[in-house]
């Protein structure tokens, strides 16, 4: 896509798949292979139980942020540096290399213990300018030359490489990139060999978007992965980016997932994130839970789907609105740094337990009194678990004429005809059936709303 956020390193062989690493005062720990506590789990070590990764992306913008890279180094046992390993960063000027944006991202991983996947060596777009302006003649040697000297630089610390990306159309025809033009279809390949002998342990991949489904794009990449592997080409992963939309997860991920990985190579989710239509409801974010789980399950379902990396794991940094206008919260916690029903799907997927963070809350609407134009409601909030619920949020569509003067008891946000109403300070935790109640003031017909929803988590504005 237009944007990307980074990748994360390898630091060992065998990282992803074993133990993660705790730098902390010069000692190191080994996380145990199962969690003691499954709903304390984070998100990466529930991965690591199941054998694989879980990530996030990242760019050096959003670092001066304490609450996000608290939760970015907490959290995952990935990270991939979202733009500041690609060319325009990295080499801005011929034979000038600057990794210095690169290394404040790699250097957090590392101190977290987290590995590091590297995105990305040879892409059509955050050229500099200069590259383009290369003979024909000579452009195989630059790129082979930049390849060298940025895997050299990074080298016994990433675990993967996303060495060519995006070099496909939606046909399946080859990108007309500066690379193809001058020098053709044997590009990638090379693009891999140079890598391959800059780094002889370094995971080697291919990425692109919409791939994640079986059509003409993904075929003409299974079709370059199956000839490689034919010839000889040092290729050794496919890295689907799965920029999704809500409920429009492709039915074929699973068995796409398993043909690559059928031609002896291994597959990643790495850049996932799942769009929907401006202003969430509590549907759409249902939609969406149900979506993050499937790319877990289908991910889980093939012994060679190495991890799964969410591009960014806030909306207060997601890339999607401002290159799709009227979309966005796409991403497993919401602006504010609150956990969304995303990302308890994505933990009950990876073994974690119930998709609601300690049980299933109630919402009970109820008119209190009416007059000519106006009337009062109270809500009763429940829970209906054993567990405690820590947060909770209500939302419902106001029927066609109503408006809301005053509300008590919580904290309410409207936008148009959708309601959302998350608990107060002192009302939020609930437990074993236990109840709490709000209420407002209304303004027009006294009609019940069709769908009253209850969600459980941490309010909006919370630490998660």
């Amino acid at each position: 896509m237009l944007r990307h956020r980074p990748t994360r390193g390898r630091r060992t062989a065998g990282l992803l798949t074993t133990a993660l690493v705790a730098l902390s005062a010069g000692l190191t720990a080994i996380a145990p292979a199962h969690p003691a506590h499954a709903d304390t789990a984070t998100l990466g070590e529930l991965a690591e139980a199941e054998g694989r990764y879980f990530g996030s992306a990242t760019d050096n913008p959003e670092l001066s942020d304490t609450q996000y890279t608290q939760i970015l180094g907490s959290e995952f046992g990935q990270i991939t540096v979202g733009n500041t390993m690609k060319w325009q960063y990295t080499e801005p000027s011929r034979g000038r290399f600057d990794y210095t944006a690169a290394e404040e991202i790699v250097g957090l991983a590392e101190s977290n213990g987290q590995s590091v996947r590297g995105h990305t060596l040879v892409w059509h777009n955050q050229l500099p300018g200069w590259v383009e302006d290369v003979p024909a003649d000579e452009l195989l040697g630059v790129m082979r030359d930049h390849i060298t000297h940025e895997v050299d630089h990074f080298e016994d610390r990433l675990v993967h490489w996303d060495v060519v990306n995006e070099a496909f159309e939606e046909d399946g025809s080859r990108r007309q990139s500066v690379f193809q033009q001058k020098i053709g279809d044997s590009y990638i390949a090379e693009a891999f060999k140079a890598a391959r002998a800059a780094d002889p342990d370094v995971k080697l991949y291919y990425n692109d978007y919409n791939i994640e489904g079986i059509g003409p794009k993904s075929d003409a990449v299974y079709e370059m992965v199956k000839s490689f592997k034919a010839q000889g080409v040092p290729i050794d992963g496919v890295g689907m980016q799965a920029h999704l939309i809500a409920g429009q997860v492709p039915a074929s991920l699973q068995r796409n997932i398993q043909r690559f990985a059928d031609l002896g190579v291994d597959v990643a989710v790495t850049e996932l994130d799942i769009r929907m239509t401006l202003p969430r409801t509590a549907a759409k974010d249902a939609q969406q839970a149900t979506d993050y789980g499937a790319v877990v399950e289908a991910c889980l379902a093939v012994s060679r789907c190495v991890g799964i990396t969410v591009w960014d794991y806030t909306d207060k940094y997601s890339w999607v609105p401002s290159v799709f206008p009227g979309e966005g919260a796409a991403l497993p916690w919401d602006e504010d740094f609150a956990k969304k029903p995303a990302y308890h799907a994505i933990a009950a997927a990876l073994g974690g337990g119930s998709p609601a963070p300690g049980g299933n809350c109630t919402a009970t609407y109820r008119v209190t009194s009416q007059w000519q134009g106006g009337f009062t409601a109270e809500i009763t909030v429940g829970n209906d678990h054993t567990a405690p619920i820590d947060g909770w949020t209500v939302t419902w569509m106001l029927p066609g004429g109503q408006s809301i003067s005053h509300l008590w008891n919580g904290d309410l946000t409207v936008d148009g005809q959708n309601v959302t109403v998350r608990n107060a300070g002192y009302n939020g935790t609930l437990g074993s059936n236990g109840s709490t109640t709000f209420g407002f003031q209304g303004e027009g017909a006294a009609g019940t709303p069709a769908d009253v929803t209850c969600t459980p988590g941490r309010p909006s504005g919370t630490s998660a």
